[in-house]
C-alpha cells in the first residue's frame, strides 16, 4: 500500500532544520465524515435521528466489534459510515467506509499490542476486531474495484498501485464528478511531483469546494505550507502552517513552537500574518474562500 501521509513532524523538521529541501512528499487522505457526522448525530439532526436511535435500528451494525474502551472514535465512525452504506449504497460513501475501517484498523493494529496481566481476554478481543476489520476492508475492496467512481479510483491506485485505475481517474480530470474538494485533493496528490503550480491550483480549488460544517482536511493546509517552504515563499508558508494550526480543535505545542522558530529567523511580522491565517481560515469555512494569484 502506498503511503501519502505527510504528518505534521515532517514539516516541522522542515521549519526546524533551515528549512531544507524536501526530497519526498507523500500524502494521506483522512476523510473526515464520522467525527463531523458523529457531532451532528449527536446533537441531533433536522429529523430528530440521534445516534442512540441509529443503534437501536442498526444493532448488528453498531456492535460489529466486541466493545473495548479503546478506538472509540474510529468503531463509531465505521458504524455510522456502514449504515450510511446500507440506507444509500452509493459508491462515494463506500470509500468513506472503506478509509474509516482503515482508521479503526491503524488505531486497533496499536492496542492490540497492550497485553493485560489481569485481562488477557480484552487483548484477545482486540486481536479479534483487527482481523474482522481487515477482514471487511478487504471484502469491500474486492466488491468495489470495478467501481468508476473517482474515489474508488483514487483509493485503488494510492493503496494498491493499480495503474488502470490512476488512468480512470485522471481522465475524469475537469468533468463535474471531481469538482468537490476531496476529489481536487485526490488530484493534487498525483500532480505534486509533477507540476507545482498546478498543484497549488487544485490545493485552492479543494479549499475553494470546501462544504460548510463538514472537518476540513488537515493535509491540505499542511501541503500548501510545504509547497511554499520549498518555493522560499515563507510569508505564505508561515500563513499556512498557522492556518492549519488555528483549524486544531487544541492547539499543538510543537507546531506553535515551531512557527516562533520560523518568525524569528525570517523576521515576519507574525502579528499581521496570524490575522491573515484567522481570515483565511473563516473564509475557508465559510464556504467563501477564493483562490489568490499564485
Amino acid at each position: 500500500m502506498k503511503d501519502f501521509s505527510i504528518g505534521y513532524k515532517k514539516l516541522f523538521g522542515i521549519f526546524m532544520n533551515n528549512f531544507r529541501k524536501i526530497k519526498t512528499l507523500k500524502f494521506n487522505y483522512i476523510v473526515g465524515f464520522g467525527v463531523s457526522a458523529l457531532l451532528l448525530l449527536l446533537n441531533g439532526c433536522e429529523d430528530g435521528v440521534n445516534l442512540t436511535q441509529l443503534c437501536n435500528d442498526n444493532a448488528e451494525i453498531c456492535n460489529e466489534f466486541g466493545q473495548d474502551s479503546w478506538c472509540k472514535v474510529q468503531r463509531i465512525d465505521v458504524a455510522l459510515n456502514r449504515i450510511k452504506v446500507q440506507n444509500e449504497n452509493l459508491d462515494g460513501d463506500k470509500y468513506s467506509l472503506m478509509v474509516a475501517y482503515e482508521g479503526y484498523i491503524k488505531c486497533m493494529s496499536l492496542a492490540s499490542q497492550i497485553q493485560h496481566i489481569k485481562l488477557k481476554e480484552k487483548t484477545t478481543l482486540r486481536k479479534e476486531n483487527l482481523f474482522k476489520a481487515k477482514a471487511n476492508l478487504a471484502l469491500l475492496s474486492e466488491q468495489n474495484s470495478n467501481s468508476k467512481h473517482p474515489h474508488l479510483l483514487y483509493y485503488y491506485w494510492s493503496r494498491e498501485s493499480n495503474d488502470l485505475a490512476l488512468a480512470e481517474f485522471l481522465k475524469l480530470e475537469g468533468s463535474d464528478i471531481v469538482e468537490n474538494s476531496t476529489a481536487q485533493y485526490h488530484l493534487a496528490t498525483y500532480y505534486i511531483k509533477r507540476n507545482r503550480t498546478k498543484t497549488l491550483g487544485l490545493l485552492y480549488r479543494a479549499l475553494e469546494l470546501h462544504e460548510p460544517g463538514t472537518t476540513l482536511a488537515p493535509e491540505i493546509l499542511q501541503t500548501l505550507a510545504t509547497i511554499f517552504t520549498q518555493n522560499k515563499q515563507y510569508k505564505q508558508a508561515y500563513i499556512w502552517l498557522r492556518t492549519y494550526q488555528l483549524s486544531l480543535e487544541k492547539p499543538d505545542k510543537m507546531i506553535e513552537a515551531s512557527l516562533d522558530n520560523y518568525q524569528q529567523g525570517k523576521k515576519l511580522d507574525a502579528n499581521f500574518l496570524d490575522k491573515v491565517a484567522e481570515t483565511t481560515l473563516s473564509k475557508i469555512e465559510a464556504g467563501q474562500f477564493t483562490s489568490p494569484s499564485y
